[in-house]
């Protein structure tokens, strides 16, 4: 039944049955129905709630839900702490070299027989290694003279391997004429009857030389006259070498030239010079010089054919240490012992090449902790240069890193320009800059670093600058790729509406593109970039790899492996070029999982 105002109303005769026990559950499903929509309603906000949030706030969800990405993260978090906080930390110095107190089989000496001829110059008289070249042709050629600087110079054997050189000085003047002869003295040089019968005596038989008082004389005819020449020592030569006891001991001429005389030509073993007298005790190959004096024999030279040379020349041998030295090698020992200054037995070796003997002998010395393994002082061990290999990790870290992001930015920055103007522009000067895309991509990068390297090399160019000159190569070499992608961007973004009003604005042209189109850009720019780093760090690895790189003594991912070059070195020291191989893999792969994490975060058909 209707009401006269049109409202339904209840009849009477049901409300009972509104008020049943039915009907009320009836009401209460109702209820439940509003209550659930109530809830729809409530979640339909918070998904509202949800497309609101900012781009940025959705990249970094996206991010996040990542575990790759975040994986990646951590690991280029972990790398800059190793790399520069590490540096600080560590007690060692990137170039810091250690070394230890140990022994080492040095040499000591050296032993050969003397097969060449040793000259001693007499007092006041010039001889130099050109007149000893003379000397030396002549004797080979047979002759008993040769010429140097106008003068002649005399030859005469006074034994075995044992010359006398001299020249001629002129003493008097002869005239002789039908038996009957003249002499005139020069200067204040007396001729004696003795001396004077043997002039005689030498112009009758032809003979025009002659000694006399151990000098000798030679007649040369001038003219109709005759000039008397007398001998002057100016050096002998000799295969033995004479050597004195006491390094402050000055043998002289006089001493060597008659010592050597007695020894060769004399059945003597005593000589006497200048009131003091010498003995000689002859062993195999040499011969020991005593002098004698009121208290006893003291040692004072040594003559023999073996050249004894100490390697440093703080070193002085002694008789007595080349004594037993001489008796060990006639021996045929390998090894002989002989007391040092303390008073301390020390073992010397001998070891033969052809003619030549090295004594060697164990000396404390500095060593370089050369391949040292992993200790608790250096957790890594050392390298070949005895450097700290987990210190050296830290540095070269340092260097990777740096010229991975700044030849990123480099190359983002000139990419950036470059393909923007050509995707803005285009028509010629798009394909202007193309062109010039395309001479980069055919050049050969690693041939043209070789020569680059190795045009530094030449010059000598100093390390720190040689970095720098690495990371510029580098970035102006890679910016294509990302020109490119710019440049496909910015074709698809200048034809939209934004870019119309920006347009009808009136919009400077450079405000356009760097204000409106390149920041569409960034998130392509920011996933090729983290990409491109791991790459860049693999590029500066190789480089240093071939030495063309970063050069010692900084220390660079790469040239730590280089240093590892032997098959030997590979399998036994490991803990060098091992580490180095895994921060590379590491770093490589934690680039590329945040770089793939930003390309999957900016993705608008991810799932939110």
């Amino acid at each position: 039944m209707n009401s006269s105002n049109g409202r339904n109303e209840v009849p009477i005769d049901k409300v009972d049955s509104l008020e049943s026990p039915n009907n009320l559950k009836e009401i209460k499903i109702d209820e439940n129905i509003i209550e659930s929509e109530a809830n729809l309603t409530k979640d339909l906000s918070d998904v509202q709630r949800i497309k609101v949030l900012s781009p940025g706030m959705l990249v970094i969800k996206r991010f996040i839900r990542n575990q790759l990405a975040i994986i990646g993260l951590i690991i280029t978090v972990f790398m800059f702490l190793f790399s520069f906080v590490g540096g600080l930390i560590t007690p060692y110095g990137e170039t810091e070299v250690f070394k230890y107190i140990g022994t080492m089989s040095k040499e000591y000496a050296s032993v050969t027989l003397n097969e060449e001829f040793r000259y001693s110059v007499a007092e006041n008289m010039e001889y130099n290694p050109n007149m000893h070249s003379n000397f030396i042709l002549s004797r080979n050629k047979g002759e008993n003279t040769f010429t140097y600087k106008d003068e002649n110079y005399y030859i005469s054997e006074v034994g075995k391997d044992f010359y006398k050189v001299f020249r001629l000085n002129s003493v008097a003047q002869i005239t002789y004429i039908r038996g009957i002869m003249g002499v005139t003295p020069f200067a204040d040089f007396n001729i004696d009857e003795n001396l004077n019968e043997l002039i005689k005596n030498a112009l009758i038989n032809g003979s025009f030389q002659f000694y006399y008082q151990n000098n000798f004389y030679v007649l040369t005819q001038n003219g109709r006259d005759y000039i008397l020449g007398e001998s002057v020592n100016v050096a002998f030569e000799s295969l033995l070498i004479t050597e004195p006891a006491n390094p402050n001991t000055n043998l002289g001429y006089e001493f060597k030239y008659i010592l050597e005389d007695t020894l060769r030509n004399s059945n003597l073993n005593t000589f006497e010079l200048e009131g003091n007298r010498y003995e000689l005790n002859e062993d195999d190959n040499m011969a020991v010089v005593y002098k004698v004096t009121s208290g006893g024999k003291e040692e004072y030279a040594l003559i023999s054919q073996l050249a004894i040379q100490p390697i440093s020349q703080d070193v002085f041998l002694s008789i007595q240490f080349k004594e037993e030295m001489e008796r060990a090698i006639s021996d045929e020992k390998d090894m002989f012992i002989y007391p040092d200054e303390d008073g301390n037995d020390v073992e010397y070796t001998i070891s033969r090449l052809n003619n030549v003997y090295t004594i060697k002998t164990e000396t404390k010395t500095h060593l370089i902790s050369m391949h040292e393994k992993p200790s608790y002082q250096h957790w890594l061990g050392t390298d070949k240069h005895g450097m700290d290999v987990l210190t050296r990790l830290m540095y070269g870290g340092r260097i990777s890193l740096v010229i991975g992001f700044i030849v990123v930015l480099l190359e983002t920055i000139l990419g950036v320009i470059m393909g923007g103007i050509a995707g803005y522009f285009g028509k010629w000067i798009d394909m202007f800059i193309m062109r010039i895309v395309d001479v980069f991509n055919c050049i050969p990068f690693l041939p043209l670093m070789i020569i680059i390297g190795s045009v530094m090399d030449s010059l000598e160019v100093d390390p720190k600058i040689r970095i720098y000159y690495l990371m510029l190569i580098l970035g102006i070499m890679s910016w294509p790729g990302i020109a490119r992608m710019v440049r496909g961007q910015i074709l698809s973004l200048r034809e939209q509406e934004f870019m119309l009003a920006a347009e009808a604005t009136g919009l400077s042209v450079s405000r356009r593109i760097f204000k409106h189109l390149i920041p569409n850009v960034i998130p392509q720019l920011i996933v090729l970039a983290s990409l491109g780093l791991g790459g860049i760090i693999l590029y500066e690895s190789t480089l240093s790899f071939l030495g063309l790189g970063v050069k010692f003594p900084y220390a660079s991912w790469g040239n730590i492996i280089s240093g590892v070059t032997t098959a030997y070195e590979m399998t036994n020291f490991w803990f060098v070029w091992i580490p180095a191989g895994m921060l590379i893999l590491l770093t490589v792969l934690g680039f590329n999982f945040v770089g793939d994490g930003l390309r999957d975060a900016f993705d608008p058909k991810m799932k939110r």
